[in-house]
């Protein structure tokens, strides 16, 4: 392991090395990296060869998964001018190593233009819609266990899956096991424009996070942003940020990780309460306008790298 470190911190320097001078030359006095891991090592020793002050945004895995050093870490959180991260979860957490080092949080935004709700539209039988990598910690294997329940049940509805990754063939082995293929469906990866087009089709997205064995959670999922933002109802799992986006009864449900039932008696309330799940999903568009507005947050971005604001807070 150290080993490995040791290549990658003199792989870092080096790549620092070559920018440098061309920063420099460009009078270039702050730069700003994106992910706690390999572009803010880059930034670090781009600050102990020339000066230049940095920061950085972290997001979820890059300071979670159990392969993320906590004293590197915190020697880059030191050696900033301030860091930024997308949850108050995740501030708090780096909070404790940051040593004085100013952590602000600014929410993802989006283009609310782009996503603007135009209307609902939902499928007959009722669409159930995830989307997401196929990967542990977006928790699919519950979901499609929640469906068997809800299939056994007498349930009309049927489930759709988008994206792809390592989990797919475990995923599609599980539909098999539980002979769910007239139910629910992995439709592989889509375009952002023709999912903008999915959404409303949903009468629910369905988002089943967990926090991975290797420590690696997300920090709060862009699907659950991008449906509330087109007026869809949502369903995820109470872990890391998404609380503060998804506040349970009221901008949508939540439930507990890692619990296929639990999973499918929520989904169970949403799907037979349809102008309940309305209601939040009213209130999660304006949550969405509050605090995740594309053009509010690069404002405080902004005014970060001017300086202007020490510890400004979005929403």
């Amino acid at each position: 392991v150290l080993q490995r470190r040791s290549w990658r911190a003199a792989k870092r320097f080096l790549q620092a090395g070559f920018i440098a001078p061309r920063l420099t030359l460009a009078g270039i006095t702050h730069v700003h990296a994106h992910f706690a891991t390999s572009a803010t090592s880059v930034a670090l020793y781009l600050n102990q060869l020339t000066g230049i002050t940095y920061s950085f945004t972290a997001h979820a895995k890059d300071i979670y998964a159990d392969s993320v050093a906590e004293d590197v870490l915190a020697r880059k959180l030191r050696a900033a001018r301030f860091a930024v991260t997308v949850s108050d979860y995740n501030q708090t957490h780096l909070d404790q190593f940051a040593g004085g080092t100013p952590v602000v949080r600014i929410y993802n935004g989006l283009d609310l233009r782009q996503f603007a709700p135009n209307g609902t539209r939902p499928d007959d039988p009722p669409l159930v819609l995830g989307v997401g990598r196929l990967v542990e910690k977006k928790g699919f294997p519950d979901l499609i266990r929640a469906c068997a329940i809800l299939r056994d049940e007498g349930g009309r509805f049927r489930c759709q899956i988008v994206g792809k990754g390592p989990q797919e063939a475990e995923l599609r082995a599980l539909i098999t096991e539980l002979d769910l293929a007239g139910h629910v469906e992995l439709v592989g990866a889509l375009p952002r424009e023709t999912l903008i087009e999915l959404y409303p089709r949903a009468s629910v997205v369905v988002a089943p996070c967990i926090i991975g064995d290797d420590g690696n959670r997300d920090g709060l999922p862009t699907v659950l942003i991008e449906a509330m933002a087109l007026g869809v109802p949502v369903v995820s799992t109470a872990v890391t940020g998404i609380p503060e986006l998804v506040e349970h009864g009221q901008t949508g449900l939540l439930t507990a990780e890692r619990d296929p039932v639990a999973l499918a008696a929520t989904l169970r309330q949403a799907l037979a309460s349809p102008e309940r799940t309305r209601h939040l999903a009213r209130a999660g568009r304006q949550r969405i306008e509050e605090r995740f507005d594309l053009r509010t947050n690069i404002t405080a971005l902004r005014a970060l790298f001017a300086g202007k604001a020490e510890t400004p807070s979005c929403g």
